[in-house]
């Protein structure tokens, strides 16, 4: 993916999410009193685009539904997993957490994609003000550096939710994941080699000042994101700690399976360890959604790819954290938007929609791992076990709770002025308990 410079500034409402985010105040967010855990500074969320199927991920269950070479294994805590799909979780399962009780209101995939992303049901009326759960995650916890609080990688921004009403400074900037990375941010090899930045930085001081009546007394809000947008962009500028970044060796890309996903994988890696400002990551790895000829190795979509390709970033990228002592600060969730058809595959050789049952993988960031949470049938048809304090599947709200309530932010809050007047919870219900985090997950 190339940019030119004229791409950088138009993806402004992106880049202006560098800034320090304006917080609201106290007379505009309410919240109930509760005592998030604050066990994590960052999450990487993996979105797993078109509902992987449970029971042949993390939910895998001895079965004749099962390839010959499945090799599924049992390891401490009531975990199982197929060695031959996760050879590299498979030596991590201390680590991991199955949540294995979850269900999806939704059973299609944009509406479930939406209440993934969000924790709210896909009304159209209400679409325009729902934010993503990184851009919520961003206002709470922006303002740290020069990169922006909300990262997404290996997708288009539009193919997802953005930040809505929160404003450009919470959109996701969606980020190139190659050995180039950011490529127009410095010119130095193309165009005036060491002069570069001294007539860059001359050329946007004298648009400063030409635009400076606009920037002072802007004639409307979106003149005023203009200027900011500018702005922030600027700020990403001729910076070394920027590039870095979104750069990365031959041996690094060899090491996470030289995939999309994996170049994602490292990325977010480098901007946790960078520290300067990203608290949310969002990564999407789509292909999941396998209604015919899963276990075929000759067909592409094949499932033996799809869960070595997640296999392998992530399973790299848990290694790459711990050595530099950011995994235990870093939430890891894995998931997609419902679960699949169980038992035996169907007539194509695959499985369908099924929103009863679906399983969540969770590292890191305070998540007490080598366990299971919950438990379905042997056909991981209908959850049987919650096994949480709630004694019902765990939904999204809860996760979403779950999420926020690691990362030090009150899940109960809400935003009264928003541009239709309505009220913005943070969860749906959360102040009137309706929903909660599943607080098991930290141990």
């Amino acid at each position: 993916m190339k940019l030119t410079r004229r791409d950088l500034l138009a993806q402004a409402a992106s880049f202006a999410a560098l800034t320090a985010a304006a917080r609201r105040s106290d007379a505009q967010v309410v919240a109930g009193n509760v005592r998030p855990r604050n066990t994590a500074k960052a999450c990487i969320f993996i979105n797993l685009a078109g509902a992987p199927s449970h029971l042949d991920t993390f939910d895998a269950k001895d079965g004749p539904w099962n390839p010959p070479d499945a090799d599924i294994r049992g390891y401490s805590g009531g975990m199982t997993l197929s060695r031959t799909m996760f050879p590299g979780l498979s030596g991590i399962t201390s680590d991991l957490l199955f949540l294995r009780s979850v269900q999806s209101w939704e059973a299609a995939h944009e509406r479930g994609q939406f209440y993934m992303q969000t924790a709210h049901p896909s009304n159209p009326a209400f679409v325009a003000e729902t934010p993503h759960l990184g851009a919520v995650t961003g206002l709470e916890k922006s303002g740290g550096g020069p990169l922006p609080p909300f990262l997404t990688l290996n997708g288009s921004p539009g193919a997802f939710q953005g930040a809505t009403f929160l404003s450009g400074k919470m959109e996701p900037l969606g980020a190139p994941a190659n050995a180039g990375g950011l490529n127009t941010i410095e010119h130095n090899s193309n165009f005036f080699g060491a002069q570069s930045q001294s007539r860059f930085d001359a050329r946007f001081k004298l648009m400063e000042q030409l635009d400076q009546p606009l920037r002072s007394a802007p004639p409307d809000k979106l003149m005023a994101n203009h200027a900011e947008f500018y702005a922030a962009a600027r700020g990403l500028m001729y910076d070394p700690a920027i590039s870095a970044v979104f750069r990365f060796t031959a041996d690094d890309d060899g090491r996470y399976g030289s995939t999309g996903f994996g170049r994602s994988c490292i990325v977010a890696r480098n901007a946790i360890r960078a520290k300067n400002g990203t608290s949310f990551v969002n990564i999407n790895l789509g292909g999941w959604d396998t209604h015919f000829q899963m276990f075929d190795r000759g067909y592409n979509g094949n499932i033996y790819n799809l869960c070595n390709d997640l296999d392998r970033g992530l399973s790299t990228l848990v290694e790459d954290l711990k050595a530099s002592g950011d995994f235990a600060s870093t939430l890891i969730v894995a998931m997609g938007e419902f679960g699949r058809t169980p038992g035996e595959l169907n007539v194509r050789g695959g499985r369908d929609h099924h929103k009863f049952a679906m399983s969540v993988a969770m590292l890191g960031g305070g998540v007490r791992g080598g366990r299971v949470i919950g438990a379905t049938d042997s056909e991981g048809d209908r959850i049987e076990t919650p096994g949480w304090s709630q004694d019902r599947p765990i939904v999204m709200e809860d996760l979403a709770a779950t999420i926020y309530s690691a990362l030090g932010i009150n899940w109960t809050k809400s935003i009264t002025d928003t541009p239709s007047g309505r009220r913005f919870e943070y969860v749906p219900y959360a102040t009137e308990g309706r929903y909660a985090p599943v607080d098991e997950v930290f141990g």
